[in-house]
């Protein structure tokens, strides 16, 4: 397994009001999956997303990743397996403004330490694959909502994630950029064998969808695999 969760439960504590965001969820996703936590808002999947990103620490329960218990990890050691285990898509891109495309890509294998022309390299190739050769100077104000998120993609795999984690990736898109940047996830999944894992409420998003894990007032109601057709 790729990751693990075990009777997961996320409370939020505002001025003493207590809001329960997650309750004991358990999920567990294989190599290659292409699944997406599906639920209307405030069902939880952002919540579970994030605790399965080890973005946040759980209430209640246990999460592993590779068969590592997370909560055993120090928040250095956490750092690291972010950086070199996982990949993150954001809804809201989170490129860094004064950053070309090819920098923004580059910047995660900065952090890993990778070689500058092995960064440049890999930044090319990545950016190449989702699409945008030629775009490598574009600054992110220069580039559609589109491509920016096609570049967030590029950022997302280079560093050759185990898995990519996609909070509502489709959330600013209009539908036909959107089924473009689907159909760009899933040939990665299915070419490179890379794990994907969304949160979203879109009908396009659970479509292609090979798994679909239902939340409904932050507790999984169904868990479904698709049959191949």
């Amino acid at each position: 397994m790729i990751v693990e969760a075990r009777g997961v439960g996320k409370v939020y504590d505002t001025r003493g009001v207590e809001t329960v965001a997650l309750a004991d969820a358990d999920l567990a996703l294989e190599a290659g999956d292409f699944a997406a936590l599906a639920g209307p808002s405030g069902s939880g999947k952002t919540t579970f997303l994030n605790l399965l990103g080890a973005l946040d620490a759980p209430t209640t329960g246990r999460i592993e990743i590779g068969g590592v218990d997370l909560s055993a990890l120090s928040p250095a050691a956490l750092s690291d397996l972010r950086m070199n285990e996982l990949g993150f898509v954001f809804q809201a891109y989170n490129l860094i403004p004064v950053f070309s495309a090819r920098e923004n890509v580059e910047f995660v294998m900065e952090l890993q330490g990778v070689p500058a022309p092995e960064r440049k390299r890999r930044a090319l190739e990545g950016l190449a694959e989702v699409g945008l050769g030629g775009l490598e100077d574009k600054r992110p104000l220069e580039m559609s909502g589109g491509q920016q998120q096609r570049v967030a993609v590029a950022r997302a795999i280079v560093g050759r994630p185990k898995m990519v984690l996609a909070d509502e990736p489709t959330a600013n898109l209009d539908s036909e950029t959107a089924a473009r940047l689907l159909e760009l996830m899933a040939g990665l999944n299915r070419d490179h064998g890379i794990t994907f894992l969304f949160s979203t409420h879109d009908p396009a998003v659970m479509e292609v969808a090979r798994r679909l894990v239902r939340l409904r007032d932050g507790r999984v109601v169904g868990d479904e695999r698709k049959t191949a057709t």
